[in-house]
């Protein structure tokens, strides 16, 4: 019988570490007690993944990351919570009759077959880290705690409307607060950047948005959503007992061992008041050019952008379009020991290491343009702005770009042109326009095709004509797997359209030129349109025709 190989042996044969540290870590081993492979993750020798990789080989099962894998809520209710916390085992997807699960001991035959017994079906394990399970069974199991919640609630408020100010006993009530806890984990566990609530006639509306696009949830019943809503104007610290004009507030929460910052809006309509959670993870911003989608040529053109020393370098686009992404992806580049960055946002989204941020306080009088301006008292070397918003901070953040510093902001425009006269139009005189602006990125996101299910196909003669190739090129559309939710998408991926100002461009601006000699001066001087930048993804096998349509359109 052939012996298996121990796990530092395979590590060393698939170059994931060398004969070294594995002598290393075992000589660690051995006065550590613990095993090898959390010895080599303390040593920082090898990742997560490596080891389970390496693990699932040795067993010959499949290993799952379950924090890159979406788990529909239904499929790992297949079996009870208390199971799946006795066993450290959680249901992934299903196809057919068979049920994929993630174990933490995929040798657990007890285990395999206990499952099998609950769910009638056929168990087909994979191996994935306990603490990554772990989490997943407290953030998966949450709309089985939502429907318990409505349930105490119905019970709580029987069947006839409340109309009333809830005072603080009232709102502490378990139901309430376990509804609106549900609601949150679920949407985190969903990787939602929003969660809608919205009160119709009859019901209200749970939804959460989901790359991109809304997905329904749940309902409240409307007579039980007033204790719901005071939950969440109280943890936010909104006013209870206004009603009628729209309120912010924000919540800091742990959920799944996860620091998360939820920012809350109300609006009151005519059935209620709606609520908007905008949901942030502060902590794990990761983002580089390469993740957000840069192409090689919009890479070039940009890196000639931000050399200078000082002007205004611009990110334009649509709310949701991930501007603020971007400048922080920007901000992570430029950083170094030698340079005093300062940033003024409403709200800081991501905490950056080494770079002083300032958070917006309109109550206290702190707006962009008072904070900007205290600002350039603090010898900065690159100044961030949230946002250009009105004539005072334009006409500032030229002052400070024109005077040798480095200003990155972002601005609502359809694209990288016509935020001249955005700019021109806010009281800017265009010659200081000319001269403060270094360059402009126009950008928008588009859903990325799941890479587990995408189906490769010919185009169609409209598809042919409209990307301008040949009818029968491979392109890919979305089908849908367990992975993606039935999506066909995974995540997002960003398009550009990065417009460098350079001489022609700055006489042409200073002479008041429309915004079409502007782009057509871009395009010669090698702007990529956005409408280009999207073809090319469709091309590439990122996204598909109907995203591009629903997101970017050609010009003439």
């Amino acid at each position: 019988m052939k012996q298996k190989k121990k796990l530092g042996e395979m590590l060393v044969e698939s170059g994931v570490i060398s004969q070294e540290e594995l002598q290393r870590a075992l000589e660690e081993q051995k006065t550590k007690l613990k095993r090898l492979g959390d010895v080599l993750l303390e040593l920082g020798y090898v990742t997560n993944d490596a080891i389970l990789r390496a693990l699932a080989e040795q067993i010959s099962v499949d290993s799952i990351n379950l924090k890159d894998t979406y788990i529909d809520a239904d499929v790992a209710r297949l079996i009870p919570k208390e199971m799946a916390k006795r066993h450290t085992a959680i249901p992934v997807f299903r196809r057919d009759n068979t049920l994929f699960v993630a174990m933490a001991d995929p040798r657990n035959i007890s285990a395999i077959d206990d499952l099998r017994i609950v769910t009638q079906m056929n168990i087909r394990p994979m191996l994935a880290a306990e603490t990554d399970i772990e989490q997943a069974i407290e953030l998966y199991y949450t709309r089985q705690i939502s429907e318990r919640a409505i349930e105490d609630l119905k019970r709580d408020w029987q069947s006839d409307p409340v109309d009333v100010v809830l005072d603080e006993s009232d709102i502490e009530n378990a139901p309430a607060v376990r509804l609106a806890k549900s609601i949150i984990s679920q949407a985190v566990a969903m990787r939602a950047s929003d969660i809608h609530l919205e009160p119709f006639e009859k019901q209200v509306t749970v939804r959460y948005r989901v790359d991109g696009s809304l997905v329904e949830a749940m309902t409240i019943p409307e007579n039980l959503y007033p204790a719901v809503l005071t939950r969440f104007k109280v943890i936010s610290g909104i006013n209870i007992a206004e009603k009628r004009i729209p309120q912010d507030g924000r919540i800091e929460m742990a959920v799944g061992g996860k620091d998360y910052d939820f920012r809350v809006s109300t609006l009151p309509t005519v059935f209620g008041e709606k609520v908007v959670v905008r949901i942030l993870d502060r902590t794990s911003f990761q983002f580089t050019r390469e993740t957000l989608g840069f192409s090689p040529h919009n890479s070039a053109l940009l890196d000639k952008i931000i050399s200078g020393t000082n002007g205004i370098i611009l990110v334009t686009g649509p709310t949701g379009s991930g501007k603020s992404t971007t400048l922080y992806a920007l901000l992570r580049e430029l950083n170094t020991p030698e340079l005093n960055i300062v940033t003024i946002e409403d709200p800081v989204e991501y905490m950056l290491h080494g770079i002083n941020q300032v958070q917006v306080n309109v109550k206290a009088g702190l707006t962009f343009a008072a904070g900007l301006r205290s600002i350039l008292r603090q010898d900065p070397d690159i100044v961030m702005i949230g946002e250009i918003r009105d004539e005072e901070t334009a006409q500032i953040a030229v002052r400070a770009s024109i005077t040798g510093h480095l200003v990155l902001s972002t601005l609502h425009t359809n694209d990288a042109p016509s935020s001249v006269a955005r700019l021109i139009d806010m009281g800017i005189e265009p010659f200081l326009v000319a001269e403060a602006l270094s360059g402009i990125m126009a950008q928008r996101l588009v859903r990325r095709l799941c890479p587990d299910c995408k189906e490769k196909y010919g185009a169609t003669a409209a598809e042919a004509r409209l990307l301008s190739v040949e009818e029968g090129t491979p392109l890919y559309r979305n089908v849908g797997c367990p992975k993606c939710n039935g999506t066909g998408y995974a995540g997002r991926v960003a398009i550009h359209e990065v417009m460098h100002i350079n001489r022609p461009l700055r006489d042409a601006i200073q002479e008041e030129a429309s915004t079409e000699v502007l782009r057509d001066i871009a395009i010669q001087n090698g702007m990529m349109r956005l409408f280009d930048s999207c073809r090319e993804t469709v091309l590439e096998g990122f996204t598909t025709v109907s995203e591009m349509v629903k997101t970017v359109y050609a010009r003439d």
